[in-house]
């Protein structure tokens, strides 16, 4: 992997940690960070299964670097916009599922790469904002598509309209959020996490990343179509049935009785 001016990129195991290092101006994404991000999610190492999207100083991001679109023509703006979302596209249905460890402030384009990711851990500290109204602005990477299909169109909507903030704990009771940890806590959590990802076989971890939203969005009939489509793909890769294998003749993982209380 190459050096990184605003990533810091590191290999634990089988997980791809990715800092967001730009302490200075809170992480805004500049598009020399979007190149960053684009090569890193690209040139993902072998033996990597999973990866961890963090902030390396107090704020997760406060979003896309405004300077960059100002004074910019409507075709250039366009194809800014068009360039972040293929960078995005390669941490959502990239080569391995990505947990995001969210601290502080997860402002526009922070909110739209969180949304990128498969799995979002907040602590205490962080929140949620849309202020590209407020800005005489309107979303521009991605948070129209994500994230009303997460935490639907009204409160987006909201959000928009009123500047309204979204924290920590609301946050998780809305599914927006999947893991509510105390300050501190985040990248912890989202590392292992990360690591439990990561022992699942590639081929199951990608036809829930890849699969799973496509067939979220198709009619009953054709979802049910490609359900048994990948089913039967996932089954029989040959290490899945070495692991049905253990399952069955070795009774691995098997499901125990819950303990009295």
């Amino acid at each position: 992997m190459s050096v990184k001016n605003y990533l810091d990129v590191r290999v634990d195991g089988a997980v791809l940690m990715v800092g967001l290092n730009r302490p200075q101006k809170r992480n805004a994404m500049s598009l020399e960070v979007m190149h960053e991000l684009h090569d890193t999610f690209t040139n993902i190492p072998e033996g990597v299964g999973a990866a961890v999207l963090y902030s390396t100083s107090q704020h997760f991001c406060t979003g896309l670097d405004l300077s960059e679109i100002r004074d910019q023509s409507v075709i250039d703006n366009v194809q800014a916009f068009r360039e972040w979302h293929k960078t995005f596209e390669l941490i959502q249905f990239g080569k391995v599922p990505v947990v995001a460890a969210i601290t502080g402030a997860a402002i526009g384009g922070g909110l739209e790469i969180a949304t990128a990711c498969s799995l979002r851990v907040v602590d205490d500290s962080a929140f949620f904002s849309l202020p590209e109204a407020m800005r005489g602005l309107y979303v521009g990477v991605g948070a129209s598509v994500r994230f009303p299909r997460i935490a639907g169109i009204a409160l987006m909507t909201d959000m928009m309209l009123t500047g309204r903030t979204l924290y920590a704990k609301e946050s998780y009771e809305r599914g927006v959020a999947q893991y509510l940890v105390p300050v501190g806590q985040a990248v912890l959590k989202a590392t292992e996490l990360a690591h439990k990802i990561a022992g699942n076989l590639p081929m199951t971890n990608y036809a829930v990343t890849h699969v799973l939203p496509r067939i979220v969005d198709q009619s009953q009939q054709d979802g049910l179509m490609t359900e048994a489509l990948i089913a039967a793909v996932v089954s029989s890769d040959t290490r899945t049935q070495d692991r049905l294998a253990d399952f069955l003749d070795r009774k691995k993982d098997k499901i125990q009785t819950a303990p009295a209380v």
